[in-house]
């Protein structure tokens, strides 16, 4: 064979090659696009039920979307959720979804994600005031909710021949506990309840609870509802007045919900809920997360409604909807 010839085969050759390769190797968009996105969930706190559940909806909504599914606990430590942060971005996470330790604490946390270009949605704690690097905070509508909660208690402990409330609150480093108890307090003062002692928890449990409502009965044996501003603290108030022979004669009405305050409604220990959608916060958090990444119109701020159940209206369909948008099955009956 000549040279020339050699030559010309060589040309084919090479075209062949390129033709095949260009087929093979895909582009840039095209490898974004067929890449399995990854969302992480961040709780401050994985010992608490409400954050599991949060997590059961990031998870249940991640597999729909065909995404992969990590999640790291702070310890409520706001050192340990940066540490949590920078692990889940070095270890190539697309997305955050989290539950801040606390509101003041995020400011950080949104910097170091908008330098490194990871979107990331809250879910039920929003950022401090002012933030606005993030994709979206699915939260409820905490402001609202206490208003409706404090003229709910404030009517039942005039039912019960006072106008004495007592509160157990969330941390009020969180804005949500924020938004609770400016709304409560401005509907004590609209429909005339005094609010005469507010307990912050510290651990959220309900032993810590049952000892807070016990004290505040003790100070204030006047006090006819008290006002539970997370699950724990129905479930506590619940059992200080169980012991207290007190059921019925002090009335309690909580926010969140969970297999326990839900029976204790029943029972009629717990005269109204008023319900937080945990599970539901996860999901929205991560569609919005997962819209962000692909492109899609996401929304700021997503504030739940928190309906009020009560023993006469638990069974209603659109209230057991709501329920299990609040918690998964596994946690317990409906």
């Amino acid at each position: 064979m000549t040279s020339r010839s050699l030559t010309t085969l060589a040309r084919l050759a090479g075209i062949c090659s390129l033709a095949l390769s260009g087929a093979l190797v895909l582009t840039p968009a095209a490898q974004a696009q067929d890449k399995k996105l990854t969302v992480a969930y961040i709780a401050p706190s994985l010992d608490i039920s409400y954050w599991q559940w949060v997590g059961y909806g990031v998870k249940t909504k991640a597999a729909e979307l065909g995404m992969n599914y990590v999640e790291y606990t702070s310890e409520n430590s706001p050192a340990k959720q940066m540490d949590n942060i920078r692990t889940a971005v070095t270890k190539g996470v697309d997305a955050i979804v989290i539950g801040p330790v606390n509101s003041t604490g995020t400011p950080p946390v949104l910097a170091f994600l908008k330098d490194k270009k990871v979107p990331i949605a809250f879910a039920g704690i929003g950022p401090q005031a002012g933030q606005t690097d993030y994709v979206s905070a699915v939260t409820a509508n905490n402001y609202d909710t206490g208003k409706a909660q404090g003229s709910f208690v404030c009517k039942l402990a005039k039912e019960r021949g006072g106008n004495k409330v007592g509160m157990l609150s969330l941390p009020q480093d969180r804005e949500n506990a924020q938004k609770y108890l400016k709304g409560a307090t401005e509907s004590f003062k609209a429909d005339g309840c005094d609010l005469v002692q507010m307990l912050q928890t510290r651990g959220l449990t309900v032993n810590e609870a049952v000892a807070q409502a016990n004290d505040l009965l003790t100070a204030h044996p006047d006090v006819k509802a008290i006002y539970g501003m997370y699950d724990e603290a129905g479930t506590g108030a619940a059992k200080a007045l169980q012991t207290r022979n007190l059921v019925g004669k002090v009335a309690v009405v909580t926010a969140d919900g969970s297999p326990t305050t839900i029976k204790l409604l029943r029972e009629g220990a717990i005269q109204g809920i008023f319900l937080q959608e945990a599970g539901g916060q996860g999901i929205d958090a991560t569609e919005q997360v997962y819209n962000a990444l692909k492109g899609k119109p996401t929304k700021k701020e997503l504030a739940l409604v928190m309906p009020l159940v009560t023993s006469e209206t638990i069974t209603d369909p659109a209230v057991q909807a709501t329920v299990k948008r609040v918690y998964p099955p596994s946690a317990g009956a409906y």
